[in-house]
């Protein structure tokens, strides 16, 4: 499940970079269409292709790639103050970008954060990348993360593999999941909850956030979201592939 501390270089992102990555990165999340289970709720759109829910942000070279690609995407303009503060505190290297929409999709112009979506790679308190855990504010939106069951393990291997090369190639991707893995395990401490986590090998832990342990985990006892609690393990009763 762990892995070692990487060696990370300060930065080498470039569109070649992301080219190998997508190259790496294609499988879906599951078999189930889980677009189709959020849509109901998400005012139609799956939660994960609307800028009202999220807004995707890619690095320069990654937009450069893109939009060399197709013309899928275009720049994010922001429509309410809590967009602009996403578009303002983004860094230099970073652009928040739109596409077209689900009915348009083009899986294989898909951005890096679209692929992995709803996920994060986690970093331990030493420095360790040791699985898949999400991005919490989507909890009551994202059917994925009330199934994390369903998630297969093709697309586990393929995240890991994109993650270990970008984060090693990137320091700043390094440091901001591990940041964002910091500030999980703040949050979760806080709501006195754990933290659930798919490790790098698909097997289903939880973290301890007070003290970063992580324990085997029943994906049975994860917690369950509005409005996905009604028959939510009904719908995925099957064992992952």
């Amino acid at each position: 499940m762990f892995a070692g501390i990487l060696e990370l270089a300060d930065s080498i992102v470039s569109e070649d970079l992301f080219r190998e990555l997508y190259d790496k990165f294609q499988a879906p999340i599951s078999r189930f269409e889980c677009g189709a289970k959020c849509a109901p709720h998400n005012g139609g759109e799956p939660v994960c292709c609307s800028t009202q829910h999220a807004v995707p942000v890619v690095d320069k070279a990654e937009w450069r790639l893109l939009r060399s690609r197709s013309d899928l995407w275009h720049r994010f303009r922001p429509y309410d103050a809590a967009t602009r503060d996403i578009v303002a505190a983004l860094p230099s290297s970073c652009m928040a970008v739109e596409c077209k929409g689900a009915r348009h999709c083009e899986r294989e112009n898909r951005s890096l954060s679209c692929r992995a979506f709803p996920f994060f790679p986690y970093i331990d308190r030493e420095g360790r990348f040791i699985g898949l855990s999400y991005y919490w504010v989507f909890e009551d939106r994202c059917w994925v993360i009330s199934n994390l069951q369903i998630v297969d393990m093709q697309f586990v291997d393929e995240f890991v593999a994109a993650y270990d090369l970008l984060i090693a190639s990137d320091r700043q991707e390094f440091e901001g999941f591990r940041d964002h893995s910091v500030s999980m395990r703040r949050v979760f401490s806080r709501w006195n909850r754990f933290i659930p986590l798919i490790g790098r090998d698909g097997g289903y832990f939880k973290v301890m956030p007070k003290t970063g342990r992580v324990l085997p985990c029943d994906p049975a006892r994860y917690p369950t979201h509005a409005p996905y609690k009604e028959k939510v393990r009904s719908a995925a009763a099957a064992p992952r592939p």
